[in-house]
């Protein structure tokens, strides 16, 4: 290395060393005149801080002066309301005291008045107790006084009493029963009218009395040993197939069929006509003419089951009851076809039904099931009611729907509307002008029948069946039924007409009672 450059390096730590010690000293220097500063200022701030301490020692005892004389004046205050409000506490007890003390003295005056009524009650008690047994022997006394005037025992005058009580009970019962009656004709009448009359408009359906009896015309008289045949061969193979009695008399160009069963005498016309047409009559032919009508036949019955079906608007009807409804189509009531009657009674009940709120399709089938017993009234024995009930119970119908078919005729109590319905709907139908019609042994039976029943009750006279039946007049005996009895025998008559007769429509009981006085001048 070369002296310069050491001499260079000398130098300039002996700089370096300079600057360093220069460094400290000045911070030396520095450090010790802060220090200076720092106590000048310690000081002057404990100089400050005295003079606060002074000045707040001064402000407080000032302050604690105030709130002392601020305390003194609340507690003043305070103790001048309590002594305020302990007057008032004491003059509202002395008041109170005051009351008290007049309710104890009415109280006392009360129970003073109470103890000199009760005194005075006691004493009225005894006076009636003396009063009662005065009256108890002037009441024997008078008993015996009237049963020497009357000439009547105590038992007799209560048997006249009993009996007088009677007849105003009999009177009373009248008046009710013709008030009620009254009443629920007042409530009923108008809207069952307003019912009926709207369901009758509304099914105006045609009504023409059929025949029980098949008439088969002829071209001419010799047809009819034709159809004889040989021996009678013809008419016997034609009577075992079909099951029909011909009828061959001296009636013109005519032949009647008879039987007991509609639809096999529908089959033997059909077949009689169609041999007829044909020309050739024999065994074999009549065998396959029968078995063609037939089959015609049941076509028809299935075709009139579901158009009776389609016109009441059924859904879901069993195949075999649709079958049943059709051969209602060759069963006639009074000569009413029963289809058509079924039909009307269907759309009856169902718009009665939609009028009341109640279900118009369980009505209408109902309507249109009522009668279905009738298809089979000669193969089972039974009533066609009872018939009709095993039916739709096989079927699985409703419980509603049997129920209705058992009541239609009155053989069970009604317990639904539906069964109301359609029993008012099969009266409607059957009443109808010119629905029906009855031969004239049955009429003069069923008009004796309704006599015989009036005329069975004590105090008749005698009885008229007029209109046809529809209105029955009663003369009684004005000494025996009186005019409050009068109702209660219409009510009987009319009652055990419904439970003795079968009717369409109703009957009208009406009672005449007329008294008269005969005197002659002479």
């Amino acid at each position: 290395m070369e002296p310069l450059t050491i001499a260079l390096i000398c130098v300039i730590a002996v700089l370096v060393i300079a600057a360093v010690i220069g460094c400290y000293i000045a911070f030396q220097a520095g450090i010790k005149h802060r220090k200076e500063i720092a106590e000048a200022q310690i000081g002057s701030a404990e100089q400050e801080a005295s003079r606060i301490i002074d000045e707040a020692r001064k402000n407080a005892e000032s302050l604690k002066k105030e709130k002392l004389i601020e305390a003194k004046d609340e507690i003043y205050k305070a103790r001048m309301e309590s002594e305020r409000e302990l007057k008032e506490r004491r003059s509202e007890v002395s008041r109170q005291e005051r009351r008290v003390q007049q309710k104890e003295e009415t109280l006392d005056k009360k129970l003073d008045s109470l103890d000199k009524k009760e005194e005075n009650v006691q004493a009225k008690l005894r006076q009636a107790d003396e009063k009662l047994k005065e009256a108890d022997k002037i009441k024997a006394s008078q008993l015996d006084m009237l049963e020497r005037i009357s000439q009547l025992t105590i038992d007799q005058a209560r048997e006249y009493l009993l009996k007088s009580l009677e007849d105003d009970l009999v009177h009373e019962k009248a008046m009710k029963i013709a008030n009620y009656e009254q009443q629920a004709k007042e409530e009923c009448e108008a809207k069952a009218r307003q019912l009926i009359s709207l369901a009758i408009a509304r099914c105006a359906a045609d009504q023409v009395s059929e025949s029980a009896v098949s008439v088969v015309p002829l071209p001419n008289d010799e047809m009819k040993g034709r159809i004889i045949g040989r021996e009678g061969r013809n008419i016997r193979a034609l009577e075992q197939l079909t099951g029909v009695d011909l009828i061959i008399d001296d009636t013109p160009e005519a032949i009647t069929l008879s039987c007991f069963d509609p639809v096999r005498r529908e089959v033997a016309r059909i077949a009689l006509e169609k041999l007829i047409q044909d020309g050739r009559i024999h065994p074999t032919r009549i065998e396959e003419m029968v078995d063609k009508a037939r089959r015609e036949v049941e076509q028809v019955i299935k075709s009139e089951g579901e158009r009776a079906v389609l016109e009441a608007n059924i859904h879901g009807l069993n195949h075999e009851l649709i079958k049943l409804i059709g051969r209602l189509h060759y069963r006639t009531s009074y000569r009413q076809n029963v289809l058509n009657h079924s039909i009307e009674v269907a759309h009856l009940a169902g718009m009665m039904a939609s009028e009341l709120g109640v279900d118009p399709a369980i009505a209408r089938r109902a309507g249109l099931l009522h009668d279905i017993g009738k298809a089979l009234s000669h193969e089972i024995e039974g009533s066609h009611v009872q018939i009709g009930v095993d039916v739709c119970k096989k079927y699985k119908e409703s419980p509603d729907i049997i129920h209705a078919i058992e009541a239609h005729h009155g053989d069970v109590e009604i317990h639904s509307v539906i069964a109301a319905l359609v029993q008012a709907a099969d009266a409607i139908s059957a009443a109808r002008p010119a629905a029906r019609n009855e031969n004239f042994e049955n009429y003069i039976k069923r008009l004796e029948k309704l006599e015989e029943i009036c005329s069975s009750y004590e105090g008749v006279e005698k009885s008229f069946a007029i209109q046809a039946g529809r209105e029955v007049r009663i003369m009684v005996c004005p000494e025996k039924v009186d005019d409050e009895k009068m109702i209660i025998v219409a009510r009987d008559i009319a009652k055990k007409i419904e439970d003795e007769m079968d009717y369409p429509g109703q009957i009208k009981v009406n009672i005449i009672r007329e008294s008269r006085a005969v005197e002659y001048a002479k």
